[in-house]
C-alpha cells in the first residue's frame, strides 16, 4: 500500500517574503555594485577619479598652479563634488526612472532598510573615489607642482569626508524627487544659479547655506563650525526627505 505524502508547497508565504532580513553589509555592497553597473555610472565615477589629475597637469603646463596644495584640492574637489552629487542622485532616482525600483523592493520589501543601505554605500562610494582624487591630484602635483604643502594632510581627510556627505546628499535628493533628468536638472540649477545669486546678493547668507563654497572651506582650512554644520544640515535634511517620500511613493 503507497502512502500518500503531502506535497511541498510550491510557494513562500507573503509573510516570510516581509519577514526576510539580508545581511546589511550584503546590501551595502549590492548598492555600490548598481551605482558602478551602469554605463552613466562607470562614466561619472571614473571622470570623478581621473579629472583632477588632468587638470593638475594642465595647471602646471600653464603655469598657473595655486599658491598651496590646501587650495587646489579645495578648488579641484569642490568641482568635482558635482559629479559626485550626480552618481548619489543616479543610485536612487534611476532606479525609479527605469523601472529596477520594482525588483529592488520585491527582493528586501523594508524601504528604510534599503534607503539606509544606499546611504551607507555611496557614502562609502563618493569617500572612495574622493580619495583617488586625492592620491591621483597629490602624485601629480608632487611631480613639478611649487607650492606650500602646509596643511595637505588635513585638506585630504576633509575632502574624503566632504565627498561622501555630497554623495549622500544626491542619493536624498534621487530619492525624493524620484526623477533622474528632474532631480540633476533641479540641483544643478539650485547649487550653480540659485546659490551663485544667493552668494552675491547677500553673501552672509550664503556662507551659512551653499554646500559647495562650505566644502571649499573646509579643505581649504576654515576651522570653524560653520562649514561643517552647513555640510551636515543638507545631509539631514536630504536624506530625510528620500526617506519619507519613499515610504509614501507608490510602486507603479
Amino acid at each position: 500500500m503507497t502512502a500518500v505524502l503531502n506535497p511541498v508547497p510550491t510557494t513562500v508565504p507573503v509573510s516570510a517574503l516581509a519577514d526576510r532580513r539580508p545581511p546589511f553589509a550584503r546590501l551595502v555592497a549590492l548598492e555600490i555594485r548598481k551605482s558602478l553597473s551602469t554605463r552613466s555610472g562607470i562614466a561619472l565615477a571614473g571622470a570623478a577619479a581621473v579629472a583632477p589629475a588632468g587638470a593638475v597637469a594642465l595647471m602646471m603646463a600653464l603655469n598657473d598652479t595655486p599658491p598651496n596644495a590646501a587650495t587646489m584640492l579645495a578648488l579641484l574637489g569642490t568641482l568635482v563634488s558635482m559629479l559626485l552629487i550626480a552618481v548619489g542622485v543616479l543610485s536612487t532616482a534611476g532606479e525609479w526612472t527605469h523601472g529596477t525600483v520594482q525588483t529592488t523592493f520585491l527582493a528586501v520589501p523594508r524601504r528604510g532598510r534599503v534607503l539606509a543601505a544606499k546611504y551607507v554605500g555611496v557614502a562609502l562610494l563618493g569617500a572612495g573615489i574622493s580619495a583617488v582624487v586625492v592620491g591621483t591630484t597629490f602624485a601629480v602635483a608632487a611631480i613639478g607642482a611649487d607650492f606650500s604643502w602646509t596643511g595637505a594632510g588635513v585638506a585630504a581627510v576633509a575632502t574624503v569626508g566632504a565627498g561622501a556627505a555630497l554623495t549622500v546628499e544626491g542619493d536624498g535628493i534621487g530619492a525624493a524627487i524620484g526623477n533622474a533628468p528632474a532631480a540633476l536638472t533641479g540641483t544643478y540649477l539650485v547649487l550653480l544659479v540659485g546659490m551663485t545669486v544667493l552668494n552675491g546678493a547677500k553673501p552672509t547668507w550664503g556662507k551659512h547655506v551653499d554646500p559647495l563654497a562650505a566644502m571649499f572651506d573646509l579643505v581649504e582650512g576654515d576651522a570653524t563650525a560653520r562649514p561643517i554644520a552647513v555640510l551636515a544640515g543638507w545631509l539631514v535634511l536630504t536624506a530625510i526627505a528620500g526617506i519619507i517620500v519613499t515610504r509614501r511613493r507608490a510602486v507603479s
